[in-house]
């Protein structure tokens, strides 16, 4: 695959980019909707975003980098380079989160009637994100022969035969399941109006899908022989059942 769309001015745009900016976009209006069903602010809440964003691109990049700084320890200047790839999503999350807790904080905002209302959008930014890094050709996974493949469109099978061999095309299989993640969060947000339930699930759910698919990843980000995605992962899973296990608690508690 191509990743240039276009030029101009003899400047390349990368399909990395555009997908990314038209999943935050999109995020962006589609806040408009959901911020009514936790009774927020979108003014105010746009403020954090709009803060946020950039700063979770910073903390994607260092994240990636970190685990992988000695491909980058030789020419320090390709660490500012994302246009071809490299965001880690975990620490764009964790950076994004822990910056607007603090602004939330400053501005006597709820944080979890805050997070319910964006992660919805921030699912469906991964989502179409992922089909930047199909035309990146990376985030794919092993071998695959052409009887697996053939079951898929065919731009997909052309996309993921590189140099003579098809893979996996986990950015796909990813995307799919953010996608449908997006749906039960936003099923549940208009559903129930119990504070941090969308936020957990969507840890819970984004962590289930992303352990599986980051099994037949041939990319991931390594620690010894541990796949970091999948540690996270289970941390996520874990922390989204122990939420659920409190929720039932303290509502058994309150029928008392």
């Amino acid at each position: 695959m191509n990743p240039v769309a276009f030029y101009v001015f003899g400047f390349s745009i990368r399909w990395y980019g555009i997908f990314i900016g038209m999943g935050m976009t999109l995020a962006i209006i589609l806040l408009q909707y959901t911020c009514k069903y936790r009774d927020i602010n979108y003014d105010s809440l746009l403020d954090v975003v709009l803060i946020s964003i950039p700063i979770g691109i910073i903390g994607a990049r260092l994240y990636y980098v970190a685990f992988e700084f000695n491909n980058y320890k030789n020419n320090l200047m390709d660490i500012f380079n994302i246009r071809g790839g490299g965001l880690a999503i975990h620490g764009g999350i964790l950076f994004a989160l822990i910056s607007a807790f603090i602004i939330a904080k400053r501005k006597k905002m709820s944080f979890f009637k805050m997070t319910d209302v964006t992660v919805p959008t921030i699912i469906l930014v991964q989502a179409i994100g992922r089909w930047g890094n199909f035309f990146n050709s990376e985030a794919h996974g092993g071998p695959v022969s052409y009887n697996f493949i053939k079951n898929f469109p065919y731009f997909i099978q052309q996309g993921m035969h590189i140099d003579g061999i098809y893979y996996h095309p986990t950015f796909l299989y990813e995307s799919l399941w953010n996608f449908t993640v997006f749906v039960i969060l936003m099923v549940i947000l208009r559903k129930t109006k119990k504070v941090g339930i969308v936020f957990f699930t969507y840890i819970g759910l984004y962590s289930v899908g992303r352990f599986f698919v980051e099994g037949l990843r041939t990319d991931s980000l390594m620690i010894g022989p541990f796949r970091i995605a999948q540690l996270v992962s289970l941390a996520g899973v874990v922390i989204w059942v122990g939420f659920l296990i409190f929720m039932k608690y303290r509502t058994k508690t309150e029928s008392k």
